[in-house]
């Protein structure tokens, strides 16, 4: 039987499981972390005893992801099958969510947007080279790695185009309305295409801070606008980009999928190429040293706690193919990724701040712990959320956003060295919403945040 170690558990010798990152229908995604190195590897688990339908979708995941292996790919290790438990092991993304980086209304600057703009675009090539349409590309699927390399997570979605050659139309509805392309609406189309409409909303976001349209559809003001005349040049998110980003965007977003520019026409634009922001990327040690065997083939029985389920719904387009597997890349949901220094004796003088995963959404406040969840009960509860409190550290906020879409996200309290972090994470619902609420409630409770706020 495995050992435990402190509050963490050994999965097998020399792999402690270190917390949850996320979890879905299906199953969770857990930290793995060696012992003496401190090498870190996300592992989802997905228990086909409770799901058996779970198998099928898992099946399709990992047999796609497995023939992937480039820079801009989350890599995929491998699985193990332990009892009724499948292991799926995959890179573990230390920086997080794109959509964290982009400011709700603002965006991010257009150096940096080129920079993540140009690896998408590297990484789709390379995904419509083999065959594969990803089919559900947001800001939320796309997670960096320490060096900020963008990977492309999440497969769930994903499907083969191209075999021997030989292309076909895709029918399936799937997607998430603000990114889906608008021929995927009335079905059959082309794959490659509407990967790259998404790429187009996805740069819209990071320009802006903002989507252009709730929905590719008649029905929808927005887009009426932008496939009509030129009064969409007034209004936002349009009004605050440049010209040349602009003109890119018009081919992105080109309502013809038969007129809508190429990946390759997209990767020799003017405004791609307006500055070479890219450093060479690079294969990060813990990728380089972490062995896929120590896993594997393992006879040792796995120990592991079940903490309390949190649930996630990744939505496809409403009314048709309800996704309903847990197929996400962590992080998700990403929890505040605190590493103890216990985990590796030869850091035990580092701050234990240093580890934690970038994240605009979090700060350290004055206040107990008690007095600070009144607070926060007391913000939300005035912006009319409703909250669960489902324990004395954590809370979970739900609302509408301003498409009617539930967003739910998760608030948790931790203690550190005399300081309170207060950690937000979304759970369900769009980013840059979650970002907007974040920012609000902030506002709120401003003379109870520290002056000094640590670089997370």
């Amino acid at each position: 039987m495995a050992s435990q170690n402190g509050n963490r558990e050994e999965f097998v010798e020399g792999w402690t499981l270190a917390q949850t990152l996320g979890e879905g229908a299906y199953g969770e995604v857990k930290l793995l972390l060696n012992k003496q190195t401190g090498e870190a590897v996300a592992m989802k688990m997905v228990d086909t005893r409770k799901h058996p339908d779970a198998s099928a979708s898992v099946k399709k995941e990992v047999c796609i992801q497995k023939f992937l292996q480039h820079t801009h790919i989350l890599r995929y290790f491998g699985t193990r099958r332990q009892n009724e438990i499948e292991y799926i092991f995959l890179e573990y993304a230390a920086g997080g969510e794109l959509f964290d980086r982009i400011e709700p209304d603002i965006g991010m600057r257009a150096n940096e947007a080129r920079h993540f703009f140009n690896q998408l675009m590297d990484g789709v090539n390379y995904l419509h080279g083999k065959g594969v349409a990803h089919r559900d590309l947001k800001p939320e699927n796309l997670l960096l790695d320490e060096h900020d390399n963008l990977k492309i997570s999440d497969f769930g979605m994903a499907t083969m185009f191209r075999i021997k050659g030989k292309e076909r139309l895709l029918d399936k509805r799937c997607g998430t309305l603000p990114y889906v392309a608008p021929e995927i609406l009335v079905r059959p189309y082309n794959a490659t295409a509407a990967d790259i409409w998404s790429c187009g909303v996805i740069l819209v976001a990071m320009l802006s801070g903002e989507l252009p349209w709730d929905e590719p559809t008649t029905g929808c003001a927005e887009f009426v606008k932008w496939k009509g005349d030129n009064s969409w040049m007034t209004i936002t998110p349009w009004s605050k980009l440049e010209t040349l980003a602009l003109s890119l965007l018009r081919k992105l977003l080109e309502p013809d999928s038969g007129k809508r520019i190429t990946v390759k026409e997209i990767i020799e634009h003017k405004w791609c190429k307006l500055s070479e922001t890219v450093e060479n990327d690079r294969e990060t040690p813990r990728a380089k040293r972490f062995r896929p065997n120590d896993f594997m083939n393992v006879d040792k029985p796995v120990n592991l706690s079940q903490p309390v389920p949190q649930t996630v719904e990744l939505k496809n387009v409403a009314g048709d193919d309800q996704r309903n597997d847990f197929c996400f890349s962590q992080p998700t949901l990403m929890e505040d990724l605190i590493l103890c220094t216990q985990m590796n004796p030869t850091q035990n003088t580092q701050n234990p701040f240093h580890r934690l995963v970038k994240r605009m959404t979090r700060f350290s406040v004055t206040t107990t712990t008690d007095d600070t969840v009144k607070r926060i009960i007391d913000t939300v509860s005035t912006m009319g959320y409703t909250w669960k409190k489902t324990d004395i550290n954590h809370i979970t906020v739900s609302t509408i956003d301003r498409r009617k879409i539930n967003l739910v996200f998760k608030i948790n309290l931790i203690e550190m060295n005399n300081v309170i972090l207060v950690d937000f994470r979304l759970s369900k619902g769009d980013g840059i919403e979650f970002k907007r609420r974040f920012i609000q409630i902030k506002k709120s409770l401003a003379d109870i945040i520290g002056k000094e706020q640590h670089s997370w």
